[in-house]
């Protein structure tokens, strides 16, 4: 009676009294992920477990993490500056009182990076 993975043209290898499945890992390219994919993988591992798994021995993890990245990295950047041009942070205010202008930007970035998170990262 032939396994389910011996059905689906698994084959095993014969490593002293055991059989060891020969599966092979497809190759991912050479992504160095940014800041939002490191964050989604850690969520990726902490809390969907099975997901990581299935995108990690199917190959798509990098491509994954890259479109997460890549979508996380945009909505933080309109963020800043829809709330920027909002709150009216200037340039000219930049130049005027640039102690004013680095605290008001800290809080934007500050909470851009709490909606990213909840949007993107901890779906």
């Amino acid at each position: 009676m032939k396994s389910l993975f011996e059905e689906n043209g698994g084959t095993y290898t014969t490593v002293g009294d055991y059989l060891i499945p020969d599966i092979i890992v497809p190759e991912e390219s050479d992504y160095s992920p940014g800041i939002w994919a490191i964050r989604y993988l850690a969520y990726l591992k902490r809390s969907r477990r099975i997901m990581y798994v299935n995108l990690l021995t199917s190959g798509k993890l990098a491509g994954y993490l890259r479109e997460v990245d890549t979508a996380a990295q945009e909505m933080w950047d309109n963020l800043i500056r829809q709330m920027a041009k909002s709150q009216g942070i200037t340039e000219q205010l930049k130049v005027e009182n640039q102690l004013a202008w680095v605290g008001r930007m800290n809080n934007i970035r500050t909470n851009a990076k709490e909606i990213v998170f909840r949007k993107i990262i901890n779906q």
